[in-house]
């Protein structure tokens, strides 16, 4: 059995989802108390399999639920963090600190509501290494602790965080309204300083709502998304460039929508190796030679790989595990986490 991060939340719901096939593995479905649409993998962690997700509460106050699985016994166990600052919309976690996140929160301001962006960080004995917490999710051990706060100024509500990838935790880009931000962090992301913005431009009241940082090219390009459209910016000029999704193989395309349904896209015309990894001929046996020749022949092409349906309210957030590449988590607006595997079959397609 997992290492339990703490006591079951009060209203927590843990069930089995249905077998799709006799070969593909079951979901795993965990239960919020509060309605949710922010979710993360801990990107730090890259040995065990574990999420973050934020809730939205109007009433009480909110929190952060760290989810740990285990993959070998289809267990979920959980630790819940305080976040008092209000309703998170969307939440991230620092690629170098597997104690820091940021998150984006509702808060009145001046009679009327923004979304103000913020970096955290864990308790100490919630850190892998550290000792067990306490039982009592409500005690003062367990809130989070603020860092620092990424304030746009006049520019508009924050839609999201996201941090440099492949560097040290330092550099993060936000998304206010119409305009993208970089943020270098400074003194163990205690104080943010704004090193470059850009605006978007076109007609109407554009605004982003959502962006992820790129971990090909060097890091420094950002996808963007404002209402149906996608647009990339390169981090050294802001320019427009393409998208990319799983960090491993990044043909592989998640989507989340409002008709409650988790699409599974093998996007071969995005791919940085849409004909999979090229290896020189004199490495490859005749038999290999011979199933490349047969898998070139077959031009590759942009499909749906699956539909996931185990939500039954609007999808806001998918993301991929930063321990495997071939697990996925969804998140629904009534607070409904569903963990489900990238098929079989087109792992090994990939692979082999």
């Amino acid at each position: 059995m997992g290492r339990s991060w703490g006591a079951p939340a009060r209203g927590t719901r843990l069930q089995r989802g249905r077998c799709r096939s006799m070969e593909d593995d079951a979901p795993v479905i965990y239960g919020l108390e509060f309605q949710a649409r922010a979710l993360t993998p801990q990107t730090a962690e890259t040995d065990a399999i574990r999420f973050l997700v934020g809730t939205q509460s109007l009433k009480y106050d909110n929190q952060v639920h760290v989810i740990d699985f285990d993959d070998e016994n289809n267990i979920i166990n959980k630790t819940v963090l305080l976040h008092q600052a209000g309703e998170i919309w969307h939440i991230s976690a620092s690629p170098a600190d597997r104690g820091v996140l940021a998150t984006c929160y509702s808060q009145a301001a001046d009679s009327k509501v923004v979304t103000c962006a913020a970096v955290w960080r864990m308790p100490a004995e919630l850190e892998p290494g550290g000792q067990e917490s306490p039982e009592d999710a409500a005690s003062p051990a367990h809130a989070l602790e603020l860092l620092c706060l990424l304030e746009p100024a006049a520019r508009g509500s924050t839609a999201c965080v996201a941090w440099e990838p492949a560097g040290d935790g330092k550099r993060v880009v936000s998304l206010a309204d119409s305009h993208i931000l970089l943020w270098d962090l400074e003194g163990s992301s205690s104080q943010a300083t704004l090193a470059s913005s850009a605006s978007l431009e076109g007609k109407g009241q554009l605004k982003f709502t959502t962006g992820r940082w790129s971990p090909h090219h060097n890091c420094s390009q950002v996808a963007t998304a404002n209402d149906t459209a996608i647009r990339g910016w390169d981090t050294r000029t802001m320019r427009v460039w393409n998208v990319r999704y799983n960090h491993s193989h990044d043909q592989l395309v998640l989507t989340g929508s409002s008709d409650s349904r988790v699409i599974l896209s093998n996007m071969v015309s995005i791919s940085s190796e849409p004909f999979g990894h090229l290896v020189d001929d004199d490495d490859l046996s005749d038999q290999e030679e011979r199933r490349l020749e047969e898998k070139s022949q077959e031009p590759p092409q942009d499909s749906v790989i699956a539909t996931y349906e185990e939500h039954e309210d609007s999808v806001y957030a998918v993301d991929w595990s930063s321990a495997d590449p071939w697990l996925f988590a969804s998140l629904s607006y009534d607070g409904r986490l569903v963990i489900n595997r990238v098929p079989r079959a087109l792992k090994y397609h990939i692979l082999l």
